[in-house]
């Protein structure tokens, strides 16, 4: 018969009795370190260099417009409407998304860590929220920032302070409405793959390439005497849906072949659909993480 008995070790485990912060905490703390690895904060110096880079390439040419209008004394406006500065460099802007919405979402889902973040007090849709307001606003700050600085210049120039601050309000509305859109985007094609080279290729396939081509066959449209289908044809892109959009309600110049864009009924359908593609990526992620989250 064996005598050995059984014991009880104390090894110094002891209940947790601090503040549970909950759900609002966790999906605040993911926003924050996803906003912050946007521009490379908190990671390598290598990190750092691509969005700095880009950022740098973002304001610059808005500090030279302020330069050569504050030197300017006969200038009476800046020779760029706010509403057309991310159009005019969106390549730069799908370059940064192309960047850093598979740097948010391909290394959780390669690594599969996806499931430690749900073993925590926080749900599906807190990560598709955190992740999705996170890259709309480092988008946001992307391209806001130049807009700050053509405003200030504007305003150091002395120009007309109501129409400045008319324009730079409708740019803000402009480069937010751009920013939830191109995130929403940028994050479903970056979650389809954990290869972030796969990621890159994606997003810049289809928020680059697309807005060149849809661009060419306005302009073959324009030349062969078929101005009608530009507007529609305007669709088929982010880029110009962008365009269309604050062309019919923000006031900005068309850069359609002809300088016309839609008209405001047509729009409407241009809102419509980008507001179906933002609710639609959402739905989108939430569909892609219910398969890899537990």
């Amino acid at each position: 018969m064996s005598t050995e008995t059984t014991q009880i070790h104390n090894i110094g485990y002891r209940n947790y009795d601090g503040a549970r912060l909950g759900r609002a905490y966790a999906r605040r703390s993911l926003f924050s370190q996803s906003l912050r690895g946007a521009y490379g904060l908190g990671r390598s110096a290598k990190s750092k260099v691509l969005p700095v880079i880009l950022f740098a390439v973002m304001v610059l040419p808005a500090a030279i417009i302020v330069a050569v209008a504050v030197a300017n004394p006969v200038a009476t406006a800046l020779p760029i409407k706010y509403t057309a500065y991310a159009i005019y460099l969106q390549a730069v802007i799908g370059l940064y998304l192309a960047a850093q919405a598979p740097q948010s979402v391909s290394r959780d889902l390669r690594f599969k860590s996806v499931s430690l973040y749900f073993s925590r007090p926080i749900e599906r849709v807190d990560y598709v929220l955190a992740k999705f307001a996170a890259m709309a606003s480092a988008l946001f700050i992307l391209t806001a920032a130049p807009l700050v600085v053509l405003y200030a210049g504007a305003l150091l120039a002395k120009f007309d302070f109501a129409d400045q601050t008319k324009g730079f309000a409708q740019g803000l509305v402009s480069v937010l409405l751009l920013s939830v859109f191109f995130a929403g985007i940028g994050l479903v094609l970056a979650a389809l793959t954990p290869r972030r080279g796969f990621g890159v290729a994606a997003v810049i396939a289809v928020m680059t390439i697309s807005y060149g081509a849809v661009s060419t066959v306005q302009a073959i449209a324009y030349e062969t005497g078929s101005p009608g289908a530009i507007e529609w044809l305007g669709l088929f892109s982010p880029g110009t849906l962008i365009d269309g959009v604050q062309t019919a309600f923000l006031g900005a110049t068309s850069s359609f072949p002809g300088g016309d864009g839609p008209s405001a009924a047509i729009g409407i359908v241009y809102l419509l659909a980008v507001f179906a593609l933002v609710l639609g990526s959402y739905a989108v992620l939430m569909r892609r993480y219910r398969k890899v989250g537990l």
